[in-house]
C-alpha cells in the first residue's frame, strides 16, 4: 500500500509512513495548518504522535514533494458497534488524542486528522492523503472510513443559519466550506451532526459526521473473544526433569483441549526443579537453577507452545545477565519463539535470599488476539508501570506470582483488581501452591488464580471474571472480550482513562527499551511427532 506516488497537474506527491524523525516537523506543520486551534492548545504533542506510531504505524501517513514534508494524516481503527453513527466527541473517540483505544479488531478506520502546509494547499496534497487513507481502508478490509469534519466557515453564518441548514446548503452547493466541500468531492457522505465535538472557534465546536464506504469490503465475523487459562500450580518434590516436564505438559495440553489462546504459569514454578538435587543454600540453589536448567526449561516451553499452538506465559525463571541474576518471565508464541520480561521491583526476600536484581524494560507484545504484557508479582503493586503499559495499548496484563501466605496473595490480588479498574484492562493472575521443604526460601505457598475486569455494566459482577478455589491444584479457564474494554472506555459509567488530569499529573518513564523495539528470540530447533 505504501509508499506510492500520487500525480496531480501541479506536483508529484510521495506518500509514505510517518517515522519518529518526522515528529518535530509534524508538530510545526499542525500548528501552521490550524493556528486558531494552536491558540486553544488542541494541536498534536510529541507524546501523542509518538503513541500513534507505536499503536498504529500503518495509519500515520505523510506526504512529501521534492523531499519536503507538506502534509499528514492521523488515523486509528475503532469498532462501529450497533450504531456506527452514534454521537461522540473527538476526545472520546481518540482517547484524548493518544489513540489508546485503537482497536485492531475493529471494522472502521477513523480519520483523526488531515493537515497540509498552508504554502502547499490547493496543489492536490489533501486529495493524495485522502487516497492514502482509502487505500489503507481497502488493504485492511475495513468496512468504512468515518470522521468528524470541521465546519470551517460556520461561524460566519451562525447568526442566520442553524448548523443543520448550513450543512444542507454546503451539500447542495449554495455555500462553500473549505473542509466539507472538499470531503464531499472526495466521495464522503454526511451521516449526522456532532455537537461539542472539538474546541474550534471557526466551527463553533460543531462537526459533520462523514463516511466513506469501502466498495471492496468482504463481510467477515471478527472475534474479540479471548480464552485465558491460569495454572494454579502445585510444587511438590520430583525425581527428574522429566517429572517436571510431565506436570507442565499436563496443564498445557489441558489448556489446549479447552481451546485456550493463552496459558499463564505462576512465578518461580521452575524452582520445583531444585527438589531434584541435594539441598543447597538459597543463593547457590537459585544460581544452579539458572545455570543448569535454563536451556532445558526454554526448550520445554518452546516445544509445548509450538506443539499445542498457543501462547505460554512462562511464569518466571532466574536468568543471569552480565553477572546479575534477574527474575524473568518468558512469553512463548505458537511458533516457539520467545521474549523475556524481567521483574522490575524486587522484594526484600528475593534480594536477601537470592541476590536478585531488578530489570529496566517493559515489553508490550501485540498478538493476533490481544495486546499483552506481563508484570511479575510485586510489580503489579506499583501503579506507574501498569499505567505506562495501558498507555501503550495493553488489553490483557498477565501477573504470575509466588506468595507465602494469604496476606501476600491479597496484596497481589487487590492491586491487580485496582490496575484493572483504573486502566480499564483485563488482569489475569496465577500463583504457586504447595510446599518444597527441601528447597530453601520455597517452604510454603498460598495461591488463588483469578481474572479481573473493570467494574462496569459490560463486565462480571464485582469485577471478577473468574476465580479459582484457593490452594487447590487446578486450571482456571475463562473467556474475556476485548471489545467490552473499548465500549467501557468510550461510554462507561465512568471513564477513568479519558478523565485523567494530565494538566496536573504526568508520568515520566525512563525504561531502557523505550526507544527500541524488542524482538522475539527464535526457539530451539524442534522435532515434533509426525
Amino acid at each position: 500500500m505504501l509508499p506510492f506516488t500520487f500525480t496531480t497537474k501541479n506536483a508529484e506527491i510521495y506518500l509514505r509512513r510517518a517515522e519518529p524523525a518526522d515528529l518535530p516537523r509534524l508538530i510545526d506543520l499542525n500548528k501552521r495548518a490550524f493556528p486558531l486551534m494552536a491558540e486553544e492548545n488542541v494541536v498534536w504533542s510529541e507524546r501523542q504522535l509518538t503513541n500513534h506510531l507505536k499503536l498504529f504505524p500503518e495509519g500515520q501517513v505523510v506526504a512529501e514533494i521534492g523531499g519536503e514534508l507538506v502534509g499528514a494524516v492521523a488515523s486509528l481503527i475503532v469498532a462501529s458497534g450497533r450504531d456506527p453513527y452514534r454521537a461522540h466527541t473527538y476526545a472520546g473517540i481518540t482517547d484524548g488524542g493518544y489513540f489508546h483505544n485503537h482497536d485492531a479488531s475493529g471494522d472502521t478506520l477513523y480519520g483523526a486528522d488531515v493537515y497540509v502546509d498552508p504554502d502547499w494547499q490547493g496543489r492536490g496534497v489533501g486529495a493524495a492523503l485522502y487516497e492514502a487513507r482509502r487505500r489503507l481502508c481497502q488493504n485492511l478490509n475495513l468496512r468504512r472510513i468515518l470522521a468528524g469534519g470541521r465546519l470551517a466557515n460556520y461561524a460566519e453564518h451562525a447568526d442566520s443559519l442553524t448548523i443543520e441548514a448550513y450543512v444542507e446548503k454546503v451539500k447542495s452547493g449554495e455555500l462553500q466550506d473549505p473542509v466539507l466541500s472538499f470531503q464531499l468531492k472526495e466521495g464522503f457522505s454526511v451521516r449526522g451532526i456532532l455537537r461539542n465535538y472539538i474546541t474550534d472557534p471557526m466551527s463553533l465546536n460543531h462537526a459533520s459526521l462523514i463516511e466513506w464506504l469501502n466498495p471492496d469490503y468482504v463481510e467477515h465475523e471478527p472475534s474479540s473473544k479471548v480464552r485465558v487459562a491460569c495454572v494454579q500450580y502445585q510444587v511438590r518434590k520430583i525425581e527428574s526433569f522429566e517429572d517436571f516436564a510431565s506436570q507442565v505438559e499436563y496443564f498445557v495440553e489441558t489448556a489446549a483441549d479447552y481451546r485456550s489462546d493463552f496459558v499463564l504459569f505462576p512465578e518461580f514454578f521452575s524452582v520445583q526443579l531444585l527438589s531434584v538435587i541435594e539441598p543447597l543454600p538459597a543463593i547457590d540453589g537459585i544460581r544452579h537453577l539458572s545455570k543448569e536448567f535454563t536451556k532445558p526449561f526454554v526448550d520445554l516451553m518452546s516445544r509445548m507452545a509450538n506443539k499445542y499452538n498457543l501462547y505460554i506465559i512462562g511464569g518466571s525463571h532466574p536468568i543471569e545477565r552480565d553477572g546479575k541474576l534477574q527474575n524473568e518471565c518468558m512469553i512463548f508464541d505458537p511458533s516457539g519463539r520467545y521474549i523475556s520480561q524481567p521483574k522490575l521491583h524486587i522484594t526484600p526476600s528475593e534480594q536477601r535470599y537470592w541476590g536478585i536484581s531488578g530489570g529496566d524494560e517493559l515489553i508490550v507484545l501485540p498478538t493476533p488476539k490481544a495486546r499483552i504484557a506481563v508484570q511479575i508479582c510485586y510489580d503489579v503493586e506499583f501503579p506507574e508501570a501498569s499505567r505506562y503499559l495501558a498507555d501503550q495499548g495493553v488489553e490483557i496484563l498477565f501477573v504470575p506470582y509466588c506468595t507465602d501466605d494469604r496476606h501476600g496473595m491479597f496484596r497481589v490480588r487487590k492491586c491487580a483488581e485496582a490496575r484493572a479498574i483504573e486502566n480499564q484492562i483485563f488482569v489475569a493472575t496465577a500463583g504457586i501452591i504447595g510446599n518444597l521443604p527441601s528447597v530453601q526460601a520455597m517452604d510454603i505457598h498460598y495461591g488463588q488464580a483469578a481474572v479481573f475486569t473493570p467494574s462496569d455494566f459490560e463486565f462480571a459482577r464485582d469485577g471478577i471474571q473468574a476465580i479459582a478455589d484457593s490452594n487447590v491444584e487446578t486450571l482456571l479457564v475463562t473467556d474475556i472480550d476485548t471489545e467490552d474494554l473499548y465500549r467501557s472506555r468510550a461510554a462507561g459509567s465512568v471513564t477513568p482513562r479519558l478523565d485523567r488530569r494530565t494538566d496536573l499529573f504526568e508520568l515520566k518513564v525512563n525504561l531502557k527499551n523505550m526507544k527500541t523495539d524488542v524482538e522475539m528470540t527464535d526457539g530451539p530447533e524442534i522435532d515434533l511427532p509426525k
